[in-house]
């Protein structure tokens, strides 16, 4: 598999009780391999013409590429906000076996780890 299969995607929530219902959904439906929650980010930005400052948590999944049409549709059918922030980056360099493993725990045949 090549570097450019693999995603780091970010998303934030309005808590970690939603983030562990997102995270825990996403793992099981094989579409992240992880998710680490960040419990607690402030974020300040612009909403219906107001200024906002929330505390909010950070999601950052691992995934693949392929998974994330599916993931995108999971969180916003899962999420709170009008506008969920969903960004995915792509991994431009990473440890070959941790990359593997993220291909084996997002394919419904799971090799054994």
């Amino acid at each position: 598999m090549t570097m450019d299969a693999y995603r780091v995607v970010l998303i934030t929530v309005n808590g970690i009780d939603e983030g562990e219902t997102i995270a825990r959904e996403l793992v099981e439906r094989r579409l992240a391999a992880c998710v680490n929650i960040v419990p607690q980010v402030i974020s300040v930005y612009r909403w219906k013409g107001e200024l906002c400052r929330e505390t909010e948590a950070l999601l950052i999944v691992k995934t693949e590429a392929r998974c994330y049409a599916e993931l995108e549709r999971t969180v916003k059918e899962l999420h709170s906000y009008e506008v969920p922030e969903i960004i995915a980056l792509p991994i431009e360099a990473g440890s070959r076996s941790y990359l593997e493993w993220v291909t084996a725990s997002t394919t419904e045949s799971e090799s054994p780890e």
